[in-house]
């Protein structure tokens, strides 16, 4: 598929008889604005514009499209801080609604990466796989690319299903995408404490194999949220290592960025 180009408005959705306004760009169907509806059986976008009493239809299929342009949806952000904050189960019913009506309209990947983390955060990860596997049914090549690929590892971590998370891992270093490469090499270092156990050699084995590695030769921006979570969890071991200063050296780095 085609990259999408994303354009974030500053407005939310307007209520009315209709789903969700956007505009739909092909290369074969060219540019179409109105009501835009996924039609999965399909696999098209079907843009709908309403003259007065009249409908009138225009479709895009997956392999034309060049560009979506939805408005972000009003309650995502504050649902989002919800998240990070730790009360992702106050956050789970508006995550919920966004994944279900923008389902593969842009917005619905970043609801069901933030969904999945807070299924994870309420310590029920089978709902979060449960969630997941929804979006991974329309749009296979998340699981192991994008945004919500690294939310997806650490479900089927959480699981123990190490096979086809050493698979996507796999997959994302090869793939040749600096920020995949960033986020699987730092989900290696989770995978390494997981299996160690509680040692000092498994601590340093994720330092110099995953966590330093992101840390210091992934510095360009797409690989910033990787880089952010490698320095704070290579504090993390430090600390265990009893390196409170070289600790403390990576909690100041990531502060810093």
């Amino acid at each position: 598929m085609k990259k999408i180009a994303l354009s974030i408005l500053a407005i939310a959705s307007a209520a009315s008889a209709w789903a969700i306004q956007g505009t739909v760009v092909g290369s074969k169907s060219g540019s179409s604005s109105g009501d835009v509806k996924w039609v999965a059986r399909e696999k098209k976008y079907v843009v709908t514009v309403k003259r007065g009493q009249t409908e009138m239809q225009t479709s895009c299929e997956l392999a034309d499209l060049e560009s979506l342009d939805i408005p972000r949806p009003a309650a995502l952000d504050k649902a989002i801080e919800a998240v990070q904050n730790g009360q992702g189960a106050s956050a789970i019913p508006a995550l919920s609604k966004i994944v279900n009506d923008y389902k593969m309209l842009v917005w619905d990947k970043t609801a069901a990466r933030y969904l999945v983390q807070a299924y994870l955060a309420a310590n029920n990860p089978q709902k979060a796989e449960e969630e997941a596997k929804k979006l991974l049914a329309d749009d296979r090549d998340a699981a192991w690319k994008g945004d919500f690929a690294p939310a997806y590892w650490q479900v089927l971590l959480k699981l123990g299903k190490l096979q086809p998370l050493e698979n996507n891992l796999r997959r994302a270093a090869a793939s040749g995408d600096r920020a995949a490469s960033a986020e699987a090499l730092c989900m290696r270092g989770d995978l390494i404490l997981s299996q160690g156990g509680d040692s000092p050699d498994t601590y340093r084995k994720a330092l110099t194999d995953a966590y330093l590695r992101v840390a210091l030769m992934y510095l360009d921006e797409p690989c910033r949220d990787a880089r952010f979570n490698a320095l704070n969890k290579a504090a993390a071991c430090f600390d265990k290592l009893g390196m409170a200063v070289r600790a403390e050296d990576m909690r100041n780095r990531a502060k810093a960025m």
